[in-house]
């Protein structure tokens, strides 16, 4: 099944899905309509990483039921949708990829309206957090119209995954905020909860779950998807502070200005050149220009060197699991090329 495809069965079965939701909303009120309109908007686009997961383990194990794979494959992007708007709660943003997301839209109508500022920005960001509540339980709500008898497993997975991922929102939230103190073990774990859990692992195992794999492959594609995922939020780390607007679509200073705690600065933590600057790690007024001092920095102290070297080898490692699990051969060669993007991606 190739990416083209599954992006066409999955956006089918999504719009289906909303248009359902929005025309139920419609009759509670135009407020509710809204809302579940601009959560259909949300999900659009993206590279639809999850449904080619659950499409490529499910087909790879041979697996006969290709209308169960899409809704499994629609529930996650679904999910997917709902945790993002629940990330920009927690981060403040009422933007994403230079846009208004969900909250930004409510807000500039609240402001539109005459509201002041700051009860439009929480009617943004309350609305954004109920939007996100509606669209985990739709989560489910699509896993309910599988037809295999792995409905309840599938179900399972989905639960268990969104489990460590608010594990991992947590830790991430107290690393930025200092109630935590993390090692750089700490930060790994955190990685491995909340962004390989849900994006790869959970999708390859509810695939091949739904294809009738056995228990070692499940363990297999849970150990491959969890270093997948880890990597995938490594790079995704640089390119938050050395990626560029027009590739990455959002900011290069956000996540100086918000403090987030990645293996990047646990790299370079202790070294004279970053500690000249850390006081400036974590201000709300960040400018450019204090960014680039921070961003100097984390190269002089040999931080992004180190990463870029961590990253290669987190690189081979994942290679090397693909190798000795004995996947069927379309499926190894899907994750090692997944894995060789996730190594070398810009955006």
């Amino acid at each position: 099944m190739s990416a083209v495809a599954t992006r066409g069965d999955v956006d089918a079965v999504l719009e289906e899905f909303f248009a359902a939701r929005v025309a139920r909303a419609a009759a509670v009120g135009s407020a509710h309509e809204a809302l579940w309109r601009r959560a259909a908007e949300s999900s659009r686009g993206g590279k639809r990483l999850r449904p080619l997961l659950v499409r490529s383990a499910h087909d790879a194990y041979g697996g006969s039921e290709p209308s169960d794979a899409v809704l499994i494959a629609a529930a996650f992007e679904v999910m997917h949708t709902a945790l993002l708007l629940h990330d920009d709660v927690l981060d403040g943003d009422l933007v994403r990829r230079g846009h208004p997301n969900l909250a930004g839209r409510f807000a500039e109508d609240a402001l539109g309206a005459g509201v002041a500022p700051r009860p439009s920005t929480a009617w943004g960001s309350g609305s954004a957090l109920l939007a996100g509540d509606l669209l985990l339980s739709a989560t489910h709500a699509l896993v309910a119209r599988v037809r295999a008898d792995t409905r309840g497993r599938i179900h399972e997975i989905v639960d268990d995954c969104l489990d460590l991922t608010a594990a991992g929102e947590h830790a991430d939230i107290g690393f930025a905020l200092g109630t935590l103190a993390p090692t750089p073990e700490d930060i790994l774990r955190m990685m491995a909860r909340k962004t390989a859990a849900y994006s790869f692992s959970a999708p390859l195992r509810a695939g091949a779950v739904l294809a009738g794999a056995g228990e070692d492959a499940l363990a297999a594609l849970d150990e491959i998807g969890t270093d997948m995922g880890v990597l995938f939020q490594l790079r995704d780390d640089m390119l938050g502070v050395f990626g560029t607007v027009a590739r990455t679509g959002k900011t290069a200073t956000g996540d100086l200005r918000e403090g987030k705690r990645t293996l990047l600065v646990a790299h370079a933590e202790g070294h004279p050149a970053w500690e000249a600057v850390s006081h400036l790690f974590g201000r709300r007024g960040l400018d450019d220009n204090d960014a680039a001092r921070l961003r100097e920095a984390l190269v002089a102290s040999g931080a992004a060197a180190d990463m870029e070297r961590f990253i290669a080898d987190r690189h081979e490692r994942i290679r090397a699991r693909i190798a000795d699990a004995a996947l069927p051969g379309v499926l190894a060669r899907e994750l090692t090329r997944l894995a060789r993007h996730s190594m070398e991606r810009d955006a």
